[in-house]
């Protein structure tokens, strides 16, 4: 509006030189219009008022029709949209997602935005206006200035348009080019719409982003100057300075590309290095702790031990929808040379003793190996093995046993171990960053579950189904079973049991054989109905009333079906009743933790049973 006004005003005394004293001469209007006018005009007004007519065209109809409504609709938008932006922010609040000074910060962030599309809706209307203002104060001049010349200052009609125009075209144009220039700024202010960051950043980015384009102008411009009557050489600079421009900001591109991959990769390496402790007193949740004679497993230029459990990591992630923490590898000078170790918030769980410049050799059918080396335990599952070296490996990969290198030994035992520890590994934090991950609607719907703390009600049912290696893939239909269930009850037992119903379908693609059944055993009807007297249901509490003989006796008929599959690393799940699995499961998890146990109402519709054997038949 300022720069309108100032503008209009110069526009208005220069008018006042015009028709006052226009009949004195070219230079009555000052020196800056009369020479626009010997410049422009060259002694052909015609030629001036088809020029000033361009700009006019170019200003009014081009620049300022389009920013106009380009800032009505952003303005309408803006306003159509600020309601559900309104109750987006409100939600949040009530869903605990923001505080409140952060929701207030972004209401005054809303206000602000509203506020500038409609400031730029009525700006450029005074951009528009000042448009015509300048074309309808330049026909007045016209027009007025020969009714002067020839009315009270008795000059010729031809004297008194030749001059009258010819300082009303150079007075127009010196109006025209700044008006011009506000025009192309309110429209870029306009156009640039909802990008952060000012004009000319915005401008600079969009360019970056695509610098195929200034490669694609640059071969226009060449392709024009080649044309017959053009300025080969000026084109030629023209597509120059794009390519270079194009390629400077590939370049830059690239560069940040690298930096990025290089800081990437250091903050993967520094994830899984040997280090000293910053912080003694720090517990970590995973750490693995390496023998001297293994660091160079794991700080070596060439070392694969880092990536390898990087890929531990995703496998976790998309086998189990589990978060696994990072190991922190440290050396220790108190481990045997060769030995590893495994340790859980600071307590040893498992070890193992390789060697870092062999290869172990393990026969997969079990029997005896007749190589040349060192005999060893396989860490993991403690099947004979040798450590040989590497042309003996070659050899015994040839004749078809299975070869492993030190690394996959160390990547191999981690796995179990945290297969084995998935539910301790489920920290509150960890539960806390898988709901942070939920779409906003599960994570309000877990806020609204009906306990004090929901976070630690999630967590409690991710960890006993993680304790039973059941995929935590599907949150969203985890938190919804939960909240179904604790419509009804409080118990998380039975929140855990209505949980695993709906997951019924993954429990039972997971437990699936290659045919496509499902491997069970079996109760016999006898232990059926012992089970089910055992159970005693009062309200939503059960208790199990089974004496201890009975108990043993039913663990080791178990273990004898179970050993029979168990040979062939087959591990067929055990169908109970759903009130007994509970108790079912608590007596088989010391005597065999790998068996699956199912109750009658995890079975999937669609899914086939193939029953192998039964405990008490």
């Amino acid at each position: 509006l300022v720069t309108t006004m100032l503008r209009l005003s110069l526009n208005v005394a220069s008018t006042r030189l015009i028709l006052s004293e226009g009949h004195t001469g070219l230079n009555a209007a000052g020196d800056v219009i009369q020479g626009f006018s010997n410049f422009i005009v060259a002694g052909n007004f015609v030629i001036g008022i088809v020029i000033f007519a361009i700009l006019v065209v170019i200003n009014f109809i081009v620049i300022t029709k389009g920013s106009t409504r380009i800032a009505e609709v952003a303005a309408r938008f803006s306003l159509d949209a600020m309601p559900g932006k309104q109750m987006a922010i409100d939600a949040d609040m009530g869903a605990g997602l923001i505080d409140e000074n952060e929701a207030r910060r972004r209401r005054k962030e809303l206000e602000d935005e509203s506020a500038f599309f409609g400031a730029m809706d009525g700006a450029s209307k005074f951009v528009r206006g000042d448009a015509v203002a300048g074309l309808i104060i330049t026909l007045i001049n016209v027009i007025g200035g020969i009714l002067i010349g020839v009315v009270q200052r008795g000059m010729g009609v031809g004297d008194a348009a030749n001059v009258f125009t010819s300082l009303t075209i150079g007075d127009g144009l010196v109006s025209q080019i700044p008006a011009l220039v506000v025009s192309l700024a309110a429209g870029l202010i306009v156009t640039k719409g909802g990008t952060r960051g000012a004009a000319n950043e915005a401008v600079l980015d969009q360019l970056s982003n695509f610098p195929k384009a200034l490669y694609m102008a640059a071969a226009l411009l060449f392709g024009v100057g080649l044309l017959p009557g053009f300025p080969f050489a000026v084109f030629t600079f023209l597509a120059a300075a794009m390519v270079g421009l194009g390629y400077m900001i590939q370049q830059s591109a690239a560069r940040a590309a690298v930096e990025k991959e290089k800081a990437d990769a250091e903050a993967a390496k520094a994830e899984a290095t040997p280090e000293a402790d910053a912080n003694p007193l720090r517990l970590d949740e995973l750490r693995l702790v390496l023998g001297e004679g293994l660091v160079g497993l794991a700080n070596r230029p060439d070392a694969v031990l880092p990536s390898k459990i990087k890929s531990l990591r995703k496998h976790f992630s998309e086998e189990y929808g589990f978060l696994m923490p990072s190991v922190r590898i440290k050396d220790d000078a108190n481990l045997p040379i060769n030995c590893y170790a495994f340790q859980l918030h600071g307590v040893e769980t498992a070890r193992g003793d390789i060697r870092a410049d062999r290869m172990m050799v393990i026969n997969p059918e079990g029997a005896p190996l007749k190589l040349a080396g060192e005999k060893a335990k396989e860490p993991t599952f403690g099947l004979d093995a040798l450590w040989v070296d590497r042309r003996t490996a070659d050899d015994a990969e040839s004749q078809g046993f299975t070869v492993v290198d030190p690394e996959s030994v160390i990547t191999t035992h981690l796995t179990e171990v945290v297969k084995d520890n998935m539910a301790e590994l489920m920290t509150y934090a960890s539960a806390k960053e898988l709901i942070d991950g939920l779409d906003r609607s599960y994570q309000k719907l877990v806020s609204d579950l009906p306990v004090t703390s929901p976070a630690i009600m999630v967590q409690h049912v991710l960890q006993e189904l993680l304790l039973e290696r059941v995929s935590i893939r599907n949150l969203p239909l985890i938190v919804e079973a939960m909240a179904e269930a604790m419509r009804n009850t409080s118990k998380p037992t039975l929140i855990l049991e209505n949980v695993r119903r709906r997951l019924s379908s993954q429990i039972c693609q997971g437990l699936s054989d290659g045919q496509g059944f499902v491997p069970v055993i079996t109760l016999s009807p006898e232990w059926e109905i012992e089970f089910t007297e055992a159970v005693k249901i009062v309200g939503e509490d059960r208790n199990f009333v089974m004496s201890p003989k009975r108990v043993q006796e039913f663990v080791l008929q178990a273990r004898q079906q179970i050993q029979r599959f168990a040979s062939n690393d087959e591990w067929p799940a055990l169908m109970v009743s759903p009130e007994a699995r509970t108790f079912v499961r608590s007596m088989l998890e010391r005597v065999s933790p790998m068996t699956p146990v199912i109750s009658n109402a995890e079975i999937h519709r669609k899914v086939s049973l193939r029953t192998v054997g039964t405990i008490g038949g």
